[in-house]
């Protein structure tokens, strides 16, 4: 089941949830995957950067951050969003609001189905997943 809610100063985006619901089980079954419980939960930068501190010991803001309680091939977790920095990023990257907003929010689900952006080399994976993805919007 995927969930969406607003924590924080955030207001809840402008999003068809069943499309999304229904592209992310796309995306999803793409990687050999089924959908479990995601919890996508929207937030302003204060509060990404309180879970930040919190749960990652990172002191900076960032786009997403996911918490993965994928089991096997179900992926499940909490994916949290700063609309924040997704507003910010969007012309810093060629993209409309929404066009970014789309590519974080199936980010998270390429990070619960393995796909890493942290090492050598991965950030191009990740951004090639993230191409393939976005076109079976």
């Amino acid at each position: 089941m995927i969930t969406f809610n607003t924590e924080g100063g955030a207001q809840m985006p402008t999003l068809d949830q069943q499309q999304i619901r229904q592209w992310v089980a796309r995306v999803a079954a793409s990687y050999d995957r089924r959908v479990g419980d995601i919890n996508y939960v929207f937030v302003d930068d204060q509060r990404i950067l309180e879970v930040n501190r919190q749960f990652l010991r990172h002191d900076y803001y960032t786009d997403i951050i996911t918490f993965d309680y994928t089991q096997g091939r179900t992926i499940s977790g909490d994916l949290y969003i700063s609309l924040d920095t997704v507003r910010s990023n969007a012309p810093l990257v060629g993209a409309t609001y929404e066009r970014e907003l789309h590519r974080v929010v199936i980010h998270g689900v390429l990070h619960l189905c393995g796909i890493n952006d942290k090492g050598p080399g991965e950030r191009e994976i990740m951004e090639a997943a993230e191409d393939k993805a976005l076109a079976l919007l």
